[in-house]
């Protein structure tokens, strides 16, 4: 395998000639990934890749959620919960530091949460520390969260990385030099070619660490992609954007293939804040219009789940919708002509994802059967991220929403970029938040559901699938994903 890149940093060499001294090959990975982000602070920027690459990798939170997507200790070593289930009491891991040398302790928690709920906090999950009432430093060990109301996702959150915890003296620069407290350390990045990290030899637990080295190579071209695996020159892809390309790695040796399931959503977004997707009438008639079958088969090469929702299908509160619009392109026509939009331009603006373009094509020709002309756009992720994301300036998007427990995002008002704003099922989704009783909970999710399908907010499209291909030595990646992050403290290689 192609592993002659080395990092030029003093960190970096220092490693090497130490292992190279006690005759110990230096382990190093090199993953493969679809999207390059614009920016490495997860606490500030939406972009599912910076959380893949560095939340518990390089940032840690006080919770973490494991592949089950079970809630466990962190930075927090355990906490208390009171009756009332409006005050969190966490114990805080002791030794821990950042990477910078500075110790950790429960100011800093104070000052990452204080930092997230303010008014002019950029975080990208802000609405998660809504119910957040009061962070209070106990001792230098102990920290106390006072909730306003229940949450019944509030230490699942808790564990992402727009929770992660950050030091006062350098969040300012994380966007380009992360620090944190996790079990690897940044140590260089290369725009539009690669990102890497080096073990962090002071971290608690760095003797559970199996890597020396991690190299991110961005690739969003499948053929390129695929070139790359075939020469070895990369270990791991665990994102493979080339679905139609699976049984050519099954078919080889060198090399395991995993299918496994994520939280993302892909759905055509409509801004429903703009004429004519405010109308519903428009917005199912587009979903109508829509043939997921043909969408999964072109675009994904029949690997993936169909969704009429905004909920995953291996979910436990699950409600198949996907009958709910039945393609029909005749009576999709006699919709639009009804609304008086038959003919219209609309702009169907795409990320550069393989699964977003592909899709874009086949919705295309389907809506232009339905008298709909989609002008798509093929647009870079910052202008996807500036335009669509920040300024909602378009009238259809291509996304995978990619966060767990993300049904409320529907009730982030007419500032979220899908332009929806429900008082109905805002009040629905506060419902949700704070039903504690898992069952109860489970039948007001399906409740939203069916609402979100009754609205035709979007045209729910297809689950996003985990597709991976890994070399035959690289051991303990996730199958699944239940949440944006792929811890590489249990990953191996070799041995």
């Amino acid at each position: 395998m192609n592993l002659t890149y080395r990092p030029a940093t003093a960190l970096g060499l220092i490693l090497g000639l130490a292992l190279a001294g006690t005759g110990v090959a230096a382990a190093e990975l090199v993953v493969g990934m679809q999207q390059e982000p614009t920016t490495l602070d997860p606490t500030a920027d939406a972009t599912a890749s910076i959380d893949a690459m560095l939340t518990q990798n390089v940032f840690e939170s006080l919770t973490i959620v494991n592949e089950s997507g079970e809630v466990e200790p962190n930075l927090a070593t355990g906490w208390e919960v009171s009756d009332d289930g409006l005050t969190y009491i966490f114990t805080l891991a002791e030794g821990v530091t950042f990477h910078d040398g500075s110790t950790f302790d429960a100011e800093d928690v104070v000052f990452s949460f204080d930092r997230a709920m303010a008014e002019d906090s950029v975080n990208p999950s802000k609405d998660i520390f809504k119910t957040i009432k009061d962070v209070r430093a106990i001792d230098p060990r102990t920290v106390e969260i006072e909730l306003s109301e229940k949450d019944a996702f509030f230490l699942f959150n808790m564990g992402q990385g727009d929770s992660a915890i950050v030091a006062k003296e350098t969040v300012d620069t994380n966007a380009t030099d992360p620090v944190g407290t996790g079990p690897f350390r940044f140590d260089g990045w290369t725009r539009g070619d690669r990102l890497t990290l080096v073990k962090n030899p002071d971290y608690r637990d760095a003797g559970d660490v199996a890597l020396d080295r991690v190299e991110f190579r961005f690739i969003s071209d499948p053929a390129a992609a695929t070139a790359a695996m075939m020469a070895e020159e990369l270990d791991a892809f665990p994102g493979f954007p080339a679905p139609e390309l699976l049984p050519q790695f099954e078919a080889d040796p060198r090399f395991n293939v995993n299918i496994g399931s994520t939280e993302g959503e892909v759905i055509l977004a409509m801004n429903n804040a703009k004429p004519p997707f405010d109308n519903p009438d428009v917005r199912r008639a587009v979903a109508t219009a829509i043939d997921r079958e043909e969408i999964i088969e072109g675009a994904m090469y029949g690997q993936a789940l169909p969704i009429g929702s905004f909920y995953p299908p291996h979910g436990t509160a699950y409600v198949d919708l996907t009958d709910a619009y039945p393609h029909d392109t005749a009576k999709a026509r006699q919709m639009f002509e009804s609304a008086g939009i038959a003919g219209q331009t609309m702009t169907l603006r795409v990320p550069p994802f393989p699964y977003a373009m592909r899709s874009a094509e086949i919705i295309q020709s389907q809506l232009a059967e339905a008298g709909i002309d989609a002008k798509v756009e093929n647009v870079e992720w910052g202008f996807w991220i500036d335009e669509v994301y920040k300024q909602k300036n378009y009238d259809m998007t291509i996304i995978a929403h990619t966060s767990p427990n993300d049904m409320g995002n529907f009730a982030r008002g007419p500032d979220y970029f899908y332009g929806y704003d429900d008082p109905q099922f805002t009040a629905l989704w506060n419902d949700i938040q704070t039903e504690a009783d898992p069952e109860r909970r489970n039948e007001l999710l399906r409740k939203g559901q069916q609402y979100l399908s009754d609205q035709s907010v979007h045209a729910f499209l297809f689950q996003l699938p985990l597709l991976g291909i890994f070399a035959k030595d690289v051991e303990g990646y996730w199958a699944s994903s239940p949440v944006l992050y792929m811890p590489l403290k249990q990953v191996s290689k070799g041995g």
